[in-house]
C-alpha cells in the first residue's frame, strides 16, 4: 500500500530509471497507474534526497495540463521517503510496439496520430510545460483507437545528467531536436521536431536517425546530417518536413500541422490502427517477477522520457512563410566540442547525474519528507561554499535583445538554467536566471523585467511578491531604500534592499509538512529594466543566507 491509500498489484513495465505499476485507489475505488522513481546505484544519501524531492515538484507542476490526448497525472505522494507518481490508467499499446508488430503505418493512421500529438502539445505548451522527448515510445494507442502523449520524464529526471550551463538536456539521441543535440537554446519548438521524426517513423517503420545505434554518431548526424525524406507518407510528407526543420523558428506551427491533416482524418468511430491479437496486447515484459493478483493490464510505455523544462511563457509559435531547411554552419572546433559534449552526456546518462529543474514563487509543490528522529535537525548542518566566481549570463527573452546580460558572483558548483515567466496580470513578463546548489536548498534568482518602468515601480513588486503568498506564510523583515548608486549609474528611482520570510506548506497543515526560507533581496532599477538579485535558503540557516547575499549582490552588474 502506498499513502495508505494505493494498494500496488503488479508490475506493468519497467525501465532503468523507474517503474510502472498497475494499482487501485482505495479512495475513490479507481484503478490506476502507479510510476516508481528508481535511483542510480551508489547515489549518495543527500543528493538522493535532493533528487526525490525535486521529482515532486516537477510532477506537482505538470499536474494542471488536462487534455484527452494527454495522460493525467492524478497525484504524487512519499512512502518510505520514496517518490511515487500516480497516473490515469491506459489500456494500451506504445506507438513503438505497434510499428514493431505491424510495420510501417497508413496515412490515415498516422493523421490520427499527428492530430492528436499536435493537440497535446499544444496544451502543454500554453500550460508552459515543452516536453522534450516526443517519440513513439511515448506516444499510447488505446484499446478504443484513443491516442495519447505520456511520460513526460518524472520518473527518469533522477538519473539524467543536463548540462545546463549550456543548455542540453537528454532525450531520445533518434529523436532528439538538433538544437538540444548541440547545447542550443530548447523551446517548446523541440516538441515540433519530435512530432516530425514520430511521424516518419510511423510511416517508414524506423526512426529518422540511427547510425549503427551509436549514440555519439547519431547525435553528430542529427546535428550535421541531410534531414531524410520519407518515402512512403504521401500526403504527409510536407507536413514531416515542414516539422523537421533544423532552424527552429522555421517548423510548422501546431495549429498548422492540424490544419493540413484535417482532410486526412478518418470518420468518427472508424478503428484506424491495426488489431493487435490478444496474446501480443496482454503481454508484458517485466525485469521483476509480478504479483499474480490480477491479470496484467496492457502495457504503459516502459521508456520515461527526460524531464520537462518547465517555464511560465512559452514562445508565441511564429509565423513560418517558408519551411526551408536551413542548417547551421559550423567550423571545426565548434564540431569538437558538439563530440565532446555529446561524449559528457551519454557517458553520464547511466550514472548519479540528474536533470535540474526548479518552479519558484507561489506555494510549495512538495511537501518535505520529515527527517529520521536519528538524524540532527537542519541548522546542525554546516554550510560548505566553495569561492565564488564570476559569471557572465544572458536574461534575454526567446528572441533576444538589448541590455540583457549581466555578470554576477556565483558559487562554481551551483547549476544554472533560464526560466520565462508570462505576464500574471499583476506584474509584466520577466525572464529568470535561477543558480540553484546541487543539494536543491540554496538558491540565487536574478530576475530581468525588461521596460518595467516608467508604468510600474518597486512598491508594485513588493507587493506582488507579499500577496503571492497566503496570510501569515509571508512575514517581511526588512524594507530599506538604499543610497548605494545603481549598479548601471541613472536610475528612476533609489535601489532597494528587502528581507523576508515565507512557509512553505504541503498538503493539510501538520508543520512536519512546512519548509521555512530566508529571502534577501536586491531591487535594482536600471534605465527601463528592474533586475531583482535575490538569495534564499532554509531560514535555519539565515546567517549563512545574509552572508552570502552581502558578497553577491555587490558583485552584480548590468552589461
Amino acid at each position: 500500500m502506498i499513502a495508505e491509500r494505493y494498494r500496488l498489484r503488479h508490475v506493468l513495465g519497467s525501465g532503468s530509471m523507474g517503474r510502472v505499476w498497475a494499482a487501485y485507489d482505495e479512495m475513490l475505488h479507481r484503478p490506476v497507474a502507479v510510476k516508481e522513481v528508481l535511483l542510480a546505484p551508489g547515489m549518495p544519501a543527500g543528493e538522493a534526497d535532493a533528487l526525490r524531492e525535486r521529482t515532486l515538484r516537477e510532477a506537482r507542476a505538470i499536474a494542471v495540463l488536462s487534455h484527452p490526448n494527454l495522460v493525467v497525472l492524478h497525484d504524487v505522494v512519499r512512502q518510505d521517503g520514496e517518490p511515487f507518481v500516480v497516473m490515469e490508467l491506459v489500456p494500451s499499446r506504445s506507438l513503438n510496439e505497434v510499428l514493431r508488430e505491424h510495420g510501417p503505418l497508413g496515412v490515415t493512421a498516422v493523421a490520427v496520430v499527428a492530430d492528436a500529438i499536435a493537440a497535446a502539445l499544444e496544451a502543454a505548451h500554453r500550460g508552459g510545460v515543452t516536453h522534450r522527448d516526443v517519440k513513439p515510445g511515448n506516444v499510447l494507442v488505446g484499446e478504443d483507437g484513443m491516442v495519447k502523449l505520456t511520460d513526460f520524464g518524472i520518473s527518469r529526471s533522477v538519473a539524467e545528467v543536463t548540462m545546463t550551463s549550456s543548455g542540453i538536456m537528454l532525450g531520445s539521441p533518434a529523436f532528439m531536436a538538433p538544437e538540444a543535440a548541440s547545447g542550443g537554446v530548447v523551446t517548446p519548438a523541440a516538441d515540433l521536431w519530435g512530432l516530425g521524426a514520430t511521424l516518419f517513423a510511423a510511416t517508414e517503420g524506423r526512426p529518422p536517425y540511427d547510425v549503427d545505434n551509436d549514440a555519439l554518431a547519431t547525435v553528430n548526424e542529427v546535428v550535421h546530417g541531410e534531414v531524410p525524406e520519407p518515402a512512403n507518407a504521401g500526403e504527409l510528407a510536407p507536413v514531416i518536413a515542414a516539422l523537421m526543420v533544423k532552424d527552429p523558428r522555421a517548423r510548422m506551427p501546431l495549429v498548422e500541422v492540424r490544419r493540413q491533416i484535417r482532410s486526412l482524418l478518418p470518420e468518427p468511430g472508424t478503428q484506424a490502427f491495426p488489431t493487435a491479437p490478444v496474446s501480443a496486447a496482454k503481454s508484458i515484459k517485466v525485469s521483476l517477477p509480478r504479483k499474480p493478483v490480477i491479470p496484467p493490464d496492457a502495457p504503459l510505455a516502459a521508456d520515461p522520457g527526460p524531464l520537462p523544462f518547465l517555464v511560465q511563457q512559452p514562445p508565441a509559435e511564429p509565423p513560418a512563410p517558408a519551411w526551408t531547411p536551413q542548417p547551421p554552419r559550423r567550423g571545426p572546433l565548434v564540431r569538437t566540442l558538439l563530440v565532446l559534449v555529446a561524449l559528457l552526456v551519454f557517458a553520464g546518462a547511466g550514472g548519479a547525474g540528474f536533470v535540474l529543474t526548479r518552479t519558484v514563487g507561489g506555494l510549495a509543490l512538495l511537501p518535505p519528507a520529515p527527517p529520521p528522529a536519528a538524524k540532527p535537525p537542519p541548522s546542525a548542518a554546516p554550510v560548505t561554499q566553495s569561492p565564488l566566481v564570476k559569471r557572465t549570463v544572458s536574461a534575454h527573452q526567446y528572441n533576444g535583445g538589448p541590455g540583457a546580460d549581466f555578470s554576477v558572483l556565483v558559487d562554481p558548483d551551483w547549476s544554472e538554467f533560464v526560466e520565462p515567466r508570462q505576464d500574471d496580470g499583476s506584474m509584466p513578463p520577466s525572464t529568470v536566471v535561477h543558480f540553484v546548489a546541487p543539494d536543491g536548498q540554496h538558491e540565487l534568482m536574478v530576475q530581468r523585467f525588461p521596460q518595467y518602468y516608467p508604468g510600474l515601480g518597486i512598491n508594485a513588486y513588493v507587493k506582488h511578491v507579499q500577496q503571492s503568498w497566503p496570510k501569515g506564510d509571508y512575514v517581511p523583515l526588512q524594507q530599506d531604500p538604499d543610497t548605494t548608486p545603481s549598479a548601471s549609474g541613472a536610475a528612476p528611482e533609489p535601489a532597494r534592499t528587502v528581507a523576508y520570510r515565507t512557509v512553505e506548506r504541503g498538503v493539510g497543515s501538520s508543520t512536519q509538512h512546512e519548509q521555512g526560507r530566508s529571502h534577501y533581496v536586491r531591487l535594482e532599477p536600471n534605465a527601463g529594466d528592474l533586475w531583482v538579485i535575490e538569495v534564499s535558503m532554509p531560514t535555519e540557516q539565515e546567517q549563512a543566507v545574509q552572508d552570502l547575499f552581502s558578497k553577491i549582490w555587490p558583485s552584480f552588474a548590468p552589461a
